[in-house]
């Protein structure tokens, strides 16, 4: 049985790459800004590009909080990318304005503590040890285009780190909660297999 899978489209602007990514990664997903749509597929992934602030008022404009909180909560299958990840922290503090996230980890998103920023191009990454997101591909590099990123690990999550002068965090497992600092999209065949790794645990999830 093939998995049900919407990208989220919120005004996000780049759902059209995570849709064809998805596609790569030999699944089918539809793109949807219906909330309803979003509470019942099988899988969620929820991209993000620019301010944390103006994702957090186009997800809210789009009904899609509460079923990104509630998908969580019944640990139904979800990935959110980049800014789709800062904003599952508790806040985001960018150009001195701090602004409410979806809060299901505790933590703010900051500025990287770095000499060069924006953190653009291909870095590698630590991956948590028996991490299900890096199976087969835990050596890889992986592609990222961002100045703010989490510092705090959610408790009992598996946690990827990169560092850019200093630590950040490039990837959690939380349960079915998964989400990734970098774009697996522009990843190349490492970020296929990432999302060939989401895919095949919404199959086990069917079963």
């Amino acid at each position: 049985m093939s998995a049900d899978i919407v990208v989220l489209d919120y005004g996000a602007g780049n759902v059209h790459s995570a849709l064809r990514a998805v596609e790569r990664a030999g699944a089918t997903a539809e793109l949807s800004a219906d909330p309803d749509r979003a509470a019942a597929a099988d899988g969620l992934l929820v991209p993000g590009v620019g301010a944390f602030s103006a994702v957090m008022d186009a997800l809210d404009n789009a009904g899609a909080v509460d079923v990104i909180r509630e998908r969580h909560r019944q640990q139904r299958p979800l990935l959110g990318i980049c800014v789709g990840m800062q904003v599952l922290y508790t806040s985001g503090t960018e150009h001195g304005r701090t602004s409410d996230g979806i809060g299901l980890w505790d933590g703010a998103v900051c500025r990287i503590d770095a000499a060069v920023l924006p953190h653009m191009g291909w870095n590698t990454v630590t991956a948590a040890a028996g991490s299900a997101m890096f199976a087969g591909i835990a050596a890889e590099r992986f592609y990222f285009v961002h100045s703010y990123a989490a510092t705090t690990a959610p408790p009992e999550a598996a946690v990827t780190i990169c560092s850019l002068d200093s630590p950040f965090i490039a990837a959690v497992e939380d349960g079915t909660t998964w989400a990734t600092q970098f774009h697996p999209e522009k990843s190349g065949r490492a970020g296929t297999a990432l999302l060939a790794n989401w895919i095949r645990t919404l199959s086990a999830a069917q079963k």
